[in-house]
């Protein structure tokens, strides 16, 4: 088996190495390519990737390349986790909003926008170069905005699933304050990526007992504090949202938090530099303890676990993707990519039913969706016009001041990487 990942030169790819070697038993890798243009952060990470192989026992070979149809050839699966401009670009989405007074982050608002405009041309690139290397390969795409980008690369006809890793954060979290293993522990995890919900805790599968309610009454402030939300509002709610509705409920109160504060990319690029200082050890043969806070935590976990059930391996029946509705949420179209538990093999993902969703979340659901559909129409063909309207559609703008000025600023910020300005 041969995996390809695409931005294999990221700080955080130790990561997904040590899951690799401590999970092969699940996903028996011979080859790994790792791919990256950045040939001096390329050479630190895979040699820290060969020595975490080595140390754990690894049979499989790694190996790096700048050059991508080479490192996808006759890959089964490639796994993408880019960042278009870096933490330069990042650090730009995060601050611009901030000027007109709206949320600055880097996958949803004005500066989500930003991403995906100049995410999504590059993936599409790449995809297609994997097509022509090998039209049966998968494509797990855990770039951010990952509902975008995997709504793109399936309008384009690609073998396509998107993957985040919040739903195994919560997985992970809940089992713990349930006392169980991970693998116990079912979610009813409905919504957009970065717009979810968890409407049940479900021991044993998805017709298991719900012990939300329980769990809320015994660990309701443990469950807020991690959301960095007041324990009323989950109270109220019934259901716990993910992090990034905080941008929606409390927006106000986050801008005037991001005023205060450097950015996350700032923090991020200061770890990247330590790390990469770090990876340059050649006594070191695991991943640094630095590397928890750079964020991602348990995508390793996940990634090996889609990557096997699509190969056809020994991979969770049912695991929380990125895909198309196919009628799941019947308010929406069917060509819209929705987050949700579903059944996952070799022919890919299929969501399973969820319930009628109450109105509170079906709205914002429906609005973020009408977003993303402008969203993507502006990556994928351009012009101001475009720009404005997406903008102007999002719930975290939706004002003609604020989004004409937030054009302007998303084209400014951003010219280098959009082909039509």
């Amino acid at each position: 088996m041969k995996l390809a990942v695409v931005g294999g030169g990221s700080t955080y790819t130790p990561e997904l190495i040590d899951g690799f070697a401590r999970l092969r038993d699940t996903l028996p890798i011979e080859e790994l390519v790792l791919v990256d243009p950045a040939a001096d952060r390329l050479e630190l990470v895979g040699g820290l990737a060969r020595r975490i192989f080595a140390k754990q026992g690894h049979p499989g070979v790694i190996r790096t390349t700048s050059d991508v149809d080479a490192g996808v050839a006759d890959a089964d699966a490639v796994l993408l986790q880019l960042r278009v401009g870096g933490q330069a670009a990042r650090n730009q989405d995060e601050t611009w909003p901030l000027d007109c007074g709206c949320v600055g982050q880097e996958t949803t608002g004005a500066g989500g926008l930003a991403k995906a405009l100049r995410t999504v041309p590059v993936v599409l690139d790449i995809a297609e170069r994997v097509r022509r290397a090998n039209p049966n390969a998968w494509i797990i795409d855990f770039t951010n905005p990952v509902g975008i980008v995997t709504r793109a690369l399936l309008q384009a006809g690609h073998k396509a699933v998107g993957l985040c890793n919040v739903a195994i954060g919560f997985q992970r979290k809940f089992a713990k304050l349930l006392d169980v293993t991970p693998s116990q522990v079912h979610l009813d995890h409905v919504g957009l990526n970065h717009l979810t919900w968890e409407l049940g805790v479900r021991l044993g599968g998805p017709e298991g007992e719900n012990v939300l309610p329980g769990l809320l009454a015994e660990h309701g402030d443990a469950v807020a504090d991690d959301l960095h939300m007041p324990r009323e509002v989950v109270d109220r709610l019934g259901v716990v949202p993910s992090y990034y509705l905080r941008y929606y409920y409390q927006h106000d109160k986050v801008v005037e938090e991001l005023r205060t504060k450097p950015s996350r990319a700032s923090q991020v690029a200061e770890m990247e530099r330590q790390l990469l200082e770090m990876y340059g050890d050649p006594a070191l043969d695991e991943k640094p303890e630095l590397l928890a806070k750079r964020g991602g935590a348990f995508y390793s976990e996940a990634a090996v676990d889609l990557a096997a059930s699509l190969l056809g391996g020994g991979g969770s029946p049912y695991q929380v993707v990125n895909t198309y509705n196919n009628g799941t949420l019947p308010f929406l179209p069917d060509d819209a990519v929705i987050e949700v538990q579903a059944a996952v093999d070799g022919k890919g993902a299929r969501p399973l039913p969820v319930p009628t969703l109450d109105p509170l979340y079906a709205g914002l659901i429906a609005n973020v969706t009408a977003y993303e559909d402008l969203a993507l129409d502006a990556a994928l063909r351009g012009g101001r016009d475009r720009v404005f309207k997406a903008l102007l559609a999002h719930p975290l703008v939706g004002q003609l001041t604020y989004a004409e000025q937030l054009t302007d600023q998303l084209i400014a910020h951003n010219r280098e990487h959009l082909a039509w300005a």
